[in-house]
């Protein structure tokens, strides 16, 4: 019966000492506070994606860094000896999964910013962070910067009919030649253009004799453009 006593004891001093900085009560806001926030973030993605191809499993992976970052911040900042140690943990590990989209990056660092907040228990600055940083997304997503439209042009065509298509080529105002091949059969030209509007360039090359056939290929990534 003593023996059973002591070991209730030995219990209650182990659950307080674990909870001597870090109290269930905490941990419970500050998960929830994540979740909520790492929402916030994912729905702001979401509106404001702008690329070819959504991925949910993104959005998802902002939500749960949001959440993993917190709980580790808040352990870092309740115990110092513990923080080195993950320092020195987490200094080793290398993410070698390849972000294609710069913007993605941008998203990422935000969620890990506002999971520091919270892990830190600094709530009212994380909402306000998150809200003035979705706020301007959301307004500058309405205001999509266009640059002018990229294209490849492929034309296929005699010899003879060179000069006549670096004429017609050279009224456009900003272009770069990526390949020429000439052949017995004829030669192939591929240049880069940089059309700010819809132009007829392929039906004007196509009048020119000697031209067999001509080819405009979209070179945007983004959807929209």
């Amino acid at each position: 019966m003593k023996s059973k006593f002591l070991n209730d004891i030995g219990v209650a001093e182990f659950f307080e000492e674990q909870f001597l900085t870090l109290t269930p009560m905490k941990i419970l806001i500050a998960l929830v506070m994540g979740l909520v926030v790492g929402l916030i973030i994912a729905l702001v993605y979401r509106r404001a994606f702008r690329g070819v191809l959504f991925s949910p499993n993104f959005s998802l992976t902002l939500i749960m860094l949001t959440l993993i970052t917190t709980p580790v911040v808040m352990c870092i900042k309740s115990n110092i000896s513990l923080s080195m140690g993950m320092v020195g943990a987490l200094s080793i590990v290398r993410f070698r999964t390849a972000v294609k989209d710069p913007l993605d990056t941008a998203y990422m660092f935000w969620a890990l910013t506002m999971g520091i907040l919270l892990g830190a228990e600094l709530y009212v600055i994380a909402l306000v962070v998150v809200l003035i940083i979705s706020l301007a997304l959301l307004g500058l997503s309405r205001y999509q910067l266009k640059a002018p439209n990229t294209f490849l042009l492929v034309v296929h065509y005699d010899e003879a009919a060179d000069d006549d298509i670096d004429d017609m080529i050279s009224r456009v105002n900003v272009r770069r030649m990526r390949s020429k091949t000439v052949s017995r059969g004829g030669a192939e030209l591929t240049v880069e253009l940089q059309l700010k509007e819809q132009t007829d360039i392929v039906n004007r090359l196509l009048d020119i004799d000697g031209v067999h056939n001509a080819t405009l290929i979209s070179c945007q990534t983004e959807a929209g453009n």
